[in-house]
């Protein structure tokens, strides 16, 4: 293939020689291109890019190459000449000579067929990415350079249209906890990082392998004897191996950064559960610190009393010796994670030199030993301590006080951000030091048991005569020694496994080995919690969950080392060392291990459960049921350790996620928790679809035409007020316009809108549509809002105050939607207040209502209209309220093509000059939030004139049994006959009661058909006068065509004909007018107007001549099947 011609410089020109703009275009992409050479298989291409300073391309899209916005640099235009050996000749840049609307700039952008990194792998160019890893990275740190790939609008849209501005496509913006760790990481050089060996077996065996294996698990066994000390440290093993296994799983099923047991968690079961199980297992370990440091200060006095060098006193030993011994581990851990881990390596060969150091001297007959009970290995000795011989014990309390001997299976976990592989090490290194720890333990257990008698008297003339020879059944028998005075004396022996705490050092072949053993346990602990606790707490502190900590989430140094947590420790653990008396403490701190524990394997149990496809763990080897035992066998322990601590540890947790629940932190991290909500929303839905409604489980499920939310406050609030925790709400908004729809701002919206409504504690979707008109977009949604039967019944609207005053096609519009909520069996609710509902217009409005973000806003976007919008038209763009999206990518500026203009009023933490309202504005403010306030004493007026099945009377009893409105009574207003009132008013009666509905009066209306005032007609006639066809003074082909052209016109026949039905409404309103110009809110039968026979002129006229001049009004109609029974 021989090399292409280059490209001529001149196509690299603007054209008659303008200088090239410099800086991005329009057009331009929103990533840098690295410009690959192509040649006949060469490897050399290089990227001819001054921008890059001609280092070598790595990848074709980088988030760190923005094209800079300032012109400083031309990064995305070579200024030189072309890159040789493009294929087919094709020039890098090419020229468009698409205007914008805006005027005739030249665009220029690149030739997305000729610069790609791809056009070796495929033959011929193009920008789309294949797969790889850099892609999926959630950020540039840890492991490599975090690409992104191209949008599908970069891939899909017309080549004139600007790509999408976007930091993070595919919805992987990164919290500032993430942003922050992926920061920290982000810097190799120097950095510690531990294998799974020196990372995780290490510290695991180290802190298993605690002062119990030497001081406790002799006597242990003189308890329980050989074969339930077996099971004590079986099931004490199969609660670890359990846990281990869902360790390990949860630490495969992804990237793992540093938190340890918080971490694993929060990031499965979310931030509730990690962020209660994440402070109580930080403090566990700062007071599991204190612990074993006593527990060595205790040893050290033991030896000094022993040679009688007590400084004061045992207990003032035991505080100084512990304030030193912490003080030097503070000054390891500080020293850095590298002289923690050789700290570590080091009492890990002192510790297993001590149990090399027993089984040896096992071996080894002493006869100076016998008198204190250590004979050599033999059957008849091992099968006497075989059983149990419980002294004041029983086999639950002995388990007790083995089991926190098991808790150390999480200090490799711990570290986790310290650990070169979390992946590999966490399974591998827990595991094993589980089994190797497990098998030490019944050695020992077995061992001891087949050589140590349990009681010795450790006097050397306690041997055997002849003539007790014959009468001797004990095992010490058989080498010649009676030890029967330990049973018969009241004073109990000082040898043997049930007396002697150090009887190891006996058997051992060089006891100061066994002391040293008992120093390295208890120091291994002490040093893994004193790092573990401020590793766990510094994650917790950086996820921001809890208030004021977040001081302690700084680290410092190359391993981001979290000093500021090593001191708080410290602190704690100094404190308790002080106190020097932890037998109370101990309990509530292993009860806290286990409720991590717990928690631990219920998420591996909950992620399996949940059959999330994002929960595909590499480690294999566990079983969703056995987490499931697991988790509660830890709970059973908990209950066997301490009943009282168990219950403690409880409240503590449940205090903690009722907080964290109360606090609702704003992370997601795509827990299982979410996972299994999913799957049982979908499986409930499935399940409900199902089956048939019933007229007892009726919920008013409305589609309330809001346009966006925050436009019409008090149509949100008040169907919200009977919605709420009783039915679904949907907010439709219709978005129309003659641009392009741009359904990725429609999506945007969607969600940023939505979390509006979570943050203003509505329970209620947003459901944006594009449509042509508002008549198509609502029966859009008619049609296709709500999913299964969790789908509206009842459309919402706003009156249309305006009506009069713009085009009456609009007016056609909105009559035309309440007929097709009838044609799709819909009922019918429309909200008036006198002062009108739309206050989207009102600059500022966002600052003064209590439905504006209260967090995060950056800023807020005010659109001003001279025209007020109708309150009715939920869609036009021209005079809404927006706030930019509190996210990396906020929302863009309008740009010039036909977008409403829009300008920044308020920005934060600034006061910027706003527009005084007008007094109708600020009563309409004021009318607005009246519905987010308590109600006085005061009535609902139900006008309930038809029977609609019974919805005008199921909305105002829903709304008095809400908080804010139950001090109002409910008062029914019925049609009748004057010379039946008593008799209407007792049916009534008798039928509210049947349905359970309390109700304070009732009020037959005899006088609904007598004439109106003729003011009031006068006032009606004149109201339709303009929007009257005339037919009479015209000839009927044109009145045909007038007709036809404007179909709201009212005809002189349809006035005559609907005549009465006029002065009905005529009436109602002066009856409304005289009996509830004082109600909170009247509810009331909406009038019906045949489709095809009442112009929507005419029928807007009965609205308004119905509902002027009123306290707010809600004209109610059901689809007349029944909502109401009062059978059971």
């Amino acid at each position: 293939m021989s090399e292409p011609p280059a490209a001529p410089q001149s196509e690299l020109l603007a054209p008659e020689g303008e200088p090239r703009p410099l800086g991005p275009t329009p057009s331009q992409s929103r990533f840098q291109v690295d410009l690959v050479s192509e040649a006949a298989g060469a490897s050399e291409g290089k990227a001819e890019n001054p921008g890059a300073g001609g280092e070598e391309a790595k990848g074709r899209f980088r988030v760190v190459n923005f094209a800079d916005p300032s012109g400083s640099g031309s990064g995305a235009s070579p200024e030189g000449g072309p890159p040789e050996g493009l294929q087919n000749g094709d020039t890098v840049m090419s020229e468009s000579s698409l205007h914008s609307s805006t005027g005739g700039q030249h665009h220029y952008h690149y030739d997305t067929h000729t610069n790609t990194y791809y056009l070796r792998t495929f033959g011929h160019n193009t920008i789309d990415a294949v797969p790889k890893i850099d892609f999926y990275r959630q950020t540039a740190a840890p492991l490599g350079e975090k690409l992104v790939r191209p949008t599908l609008s970069e891939l899909h849209d017309e080549l004139d249209k600007e790509p999408f501005e976007d930091g993070f496509p595919n919805g992987d913006e990164l919290t500032p906890a993430e942003e922050a760790a992926a920061k920290e990481a982000a810097e190799p050089k120097g950095v510690v990082k531990f294998g799974w060996i020196k990372g995780v077996l290490v510290r695991c065996m180290l802190n298993i392998w605690g002062v119990m294996l030497f001081i406790r698990m002799t006597w242990i066994v003189g308890q329980a004897g050989i074969a339930l000390a077996c099971v004590i440290v079986g099931m004490a093993t199969v609660v670890t191996t359990i846990t281990g296994l869902s360790t390990s799983a949860i630490a495969t099923n992804g990237f793992v950064r540093g938190g340890g047991a918080y971490y694993l968690i929060s990031r499965s079961l979310g931030p509730e559960f990690g962020g209660s199980i994440g402070l109580i297992f930080a403090f566990a370990n700062a007071v599991a610190v204190a612990m074993y440091v006593v527990g060595f200060a205790e040893t050290v006095v033991e030896l000094l009393r022993g040679v009688d060098a007590l400084m004061t006193d045992e207990i003032n030993d035991i505080r100084i010796i512990g304030t030193i011994t912490i003080i030097l581990l503070l000054g390891i851990s500080v020293a850095g994670m590298e002289w923690e881990a050789k700290a570590q390596i080091f009492l890990l060969i002192v510790l297993i030199t001590a149990i090399f150091n027993y089984f040896i001297g096992s071996f080894i007959p002493v006869k100076s030993k016998e008198p204190r009970g250590f004979f050599r290995y033999d059957g008849d000795l091992m099968w006497e301590n075989m059983g149990p011989d419980f002294r004041g014990e029983t086999f639950f309390s002995v388990f007790a006080i083995f089991f926190p001997a098991a808790t150390g299976i999480l200090a490799g976990a711990n570290i986790s951000g310290d650990l070169a592989d979390p992946q590999m090490a966490i399974p591998k290194g827990t595991l094993l030091a589980i089994l190797i720890t497990g098998i030490v333990y019944m050695g020992v257990a077995i061992s001891t048991g087949s050589c140590i008698v349990r009681d010795a008297t450790g006097n050397v003339n306690d041997t055997l005569t002849g003539d007790f020879l014959k009468n001797c059944t004990s095992a010490a028998c058989k080498f010649g020694y009676d030890f029967s005075s330990c049973n018969i004396s009241e004073k109990p022996c000082r040898y043997g496994l049930h007396n002697d705490m150090q009887v190891m050092s006996v058997v051992s072949g060089f006891s100061p080995i066994i002391s040293a053993g008992i120093f390295s346990a208890t120091l291994s602990s002490a040093l893994a919690s004193l790092v573990s606790a401020p590793k766990v707490f510094q994650a917790l502190c950086k996820d921001n969950i809890y208030p004021y900590i977040g001081v302690f989430a700084k680290g410092y140094g190359k391993n981001n080392e979290p000093l500021r947590g090593y001191f708080l420790t410290f602190g704690i653990a100094l404190g308790f060392i002080l106190i020097a008396e932890l037998n109370t403490i101990a309990p509530i701190i292993s009860n806290f291990f286990l409720a991590s524990y717990a928690l631990i394997n219920y998420s591996v149990f909950h992620a399996s459960l949940a059959n999330s496809p994002g929960w595909r763990p590499s480690f294999r080897y566990y079983n969703m049921w056995v987490a499931l035992a697991g988790a509660v066998l830890c709970c059973v322990v908990m209950f066997v350790i301490n009943w009282a601590a168990a219950l403690l540890t409880n409240v503590i947790v449940m205090g903690l996620y009722i907080y964290v629940c109360h606090k609702k932190p704003d992370v997601n991290w795509g827990s299982s928790t979410q996972a299994l909500t999913y799957q049982q929303a979908l499986s409930h839905t499935l399940h409900l679809s199902a089956v048939e409604d019933h007229v007892k489980n009726f919920r008013p499920q409305c589609l309330v035409m809001t346009g966006y939310p925050n436009s019409r406050p008090a149509l949100l609030d008040l169907v919200h007020s009977f919605t709420k925790n009783v039915g679904l709400m949907i907010c439709g908004h219709v978005r129309m316009g003659y641009r392009k729809p741009n359904f990725r701002d429609l999506a945007a919206d969607q969600s940023r809108y939505q979390r509006w409504l979570m943050r203003n504690e509505t329970k209620a979707f947003y459901t944006p549509v594009f449509a042509e008109d508002l008549r198509q977009g609502s029966q859009y949604l008619l049609q296709a809002a709500g999913l299964g039967r969790l789908r509206p019944n009842t459309l919402v609207l706003g009156f249309k105050n305006d009506w009069r005053d713009g085009d009456m096609m609009n007016v056609e519009t909105y009559i035309n939607m309440i007929h097709d909520a009838f044609d799709f069996q819909y009922g019918a609710v429309i909200l008036r207040l006198k002062e009108g509902l739309d206050v989207s217009h009102i600059q500022g409005q966002d600052e003064l209502l209590s439905s504006q973000e209260k967090s995060g806003a950056k800023d807020v976007i005010v659109s001003m209209d001279t025209s007020k919008d109708s309150d009715c038209d939920s869609s036009k763009l021209s005079s809404k309220t927006t706030s930019l999206q509190n996210s990396p990518a906020a929302q863009k500026e309008d740009d010039e093509d036909g977008k409403a203009t829009t300008q920044p009023l308020l920005k934060k933490g600034k006061k910027s000059p706003t527009v005084p309202l007008n007094s109708s504005d600020q009563r309409l403010l004021e009318a607005s939030q009246q519905f987010q306030q308590k109600q006085g004493k005061g009535t609902v007026d139900v006008w309930w004139l038809f029977d609609d099945g019974g919805l005008t009377l199921l909305i105002p009893y829903l709304l008095t049994n809400k908080k804010r409105w139950k001090d109002c009574k409910i008062r029914v207003f019925i049609g009748g006959k004057i010379n039946r009132i008593d008799h209407d008013r007792r049916a009534m009666a008798t039928l509210l009661s049947k349905f359970r509905i309390d109700f304070s009066d009732i009020n037959v209306l005899g006088d609904i058909n007598t004439k109106p005032k003729k003011e009031h007609v006068a006032a009606f006639e004149e109201m339709v006068e303009p929007y009257r066809l005339k037919e009479d003074n015209m000839e009927l082909e044109a009145a045909e065509r007038l007709k036809n052209s404007e179909p709201w016109r009212i005809t002189d026949n349809e006035l005559e004909l609907y005549r009465a039905k006029t002065n009905r409404q005529i009436r109602l309103n002066e009856l409304l007018k005289e009996h509830s110009a004082t109600a909170n809110l009247i509810v009331m039968s909406l009038p019906l107007a045949r489709k095809g026979a009442v112009s929507s002129a005419l029928y807007m006229a009965w609205l308004e001549a119905l509902s002027k001049d009123l306290p707010p009004i809600l004209l109610v109609r059901g689809n007349h099947q029944s909502v109401l029974t009062f059978y059971s």
